[in-house]
């Protein structure tokens, strides 16, 4: 068992988490287009803020592609906001 194998077993045991609800890659993935599209920091926040997204009953599937969609544009994003567009 590789090391990320067996710490996502381990944390679902100590969270009382079913590991079959964790979509180990799905979520590397989006960390990796935050961390790249946005900022490194940005990458485990947005993975807690995921957790916190499915907790409230937003449909996982729902909020990695929208925050998928948030990080790759990030930089229209941003200029929207300043700008008020």
């Amino acid at each position: 068992m590789n090391v990320l194998n067996e710490w996502t077993a381990l944390a679902c045991k100590e969270l009382g988490v079913d590991p079959a609800r964790v979509d180990r890659d799905v979520i590397l993935e989006l960390t990796k287009e935050v961390a790249h599209g946005v900022a490194r920091p940005a990458a485990p926040l947005t993975a807690y803020l995921l957790g916190l997204a499915e907790g409230s009953g937003t449909a996982p599937e729902d909020a990695v592609a929208r925050l998928t969609t948030l990080a790759r544009n990030w930089g229209e994003a941003t200029a929207q906001a300043l700008t008020g567009d």
